[in-house]
């Protein structure tokens, strides 16, 4: 079972929030946890738009969340708030699904206009679902290189920033077990 679960809110492929969010997905395996990713795009646009909360996919990535010790949730900045169809999926969770668990915001907008998504968006999703969120990222598209999917952050002061909030999140479920 993965101890961390990545979910992509991005309808884009590729997108620079998949990139960002597999770059921090490596950064937590390295830490020695397992990771399971889910994207957006993995899931029958029938089931989110007529709300089958029954859907096998659902369920599945829910029993997913529930046995996970930390998650990763990552979306780029539509309108000033995280994507729609990140809202439908999320939409068909069960209440509480995030319960206890800490919760790491990762956002991709086109300018710092939008820092505050993060904020005034995700994280009282993330409250919402009863799960502890965690300071989070907010990259600016042109931060994110596309060409370097490995290794797309260059610049240096954001790329400690991204490792020291995966450290503060590994911290925070460590904490948790003990």
């Amino acid at each position: 079972m993965s101890e961390i679960i990545i979910l992509s809110g991005s309808p884009a492929i590729p997108s620079r929030t998949d990139i960002s969010l597999k770059y921090i997905q490596t950064l937590v395996e390295k830490e020695g946890f397992t990771t399971d990713y889910h994207s957006i795009t993995e899931f029958s646009a029938n089931d989110l738009f007529q709300g089958r909360y029954d859907s096998e996919d659902i369920l599945r990535l829910s029993e997913k969340i529930k046995q996970a010790t930390g998650i990763i949730i990552g979306s780029p900045v539509y309108k000033a708030s995280y994507t729609g169809v990140l809202k439908a999926l999320i939409d068909l969770l069960p209440e509480g699904a995030f319960k206890d668990k800490p919760v790491l915001p990762i956002m991709v907008g086109g300018s710092n206009r939008h820092l505050l998504a993060i904020d005034y968006a995700l994280k009282p999703l993330i409250s919402i679902l009863k799960g502890e969120p965690m300071q989070g990222l907010y990259f600016v598209d042109k931060e994110i290189d596309k060409q370097n999917p490995k290794h797309p952050i260059k610049e240096v002061e954001l790329l400690d920033r991204t490792k020291s909030q995966v450290k503060e999140f590994v911290e925070a479920i460590q904490k948790r077990r003990n």
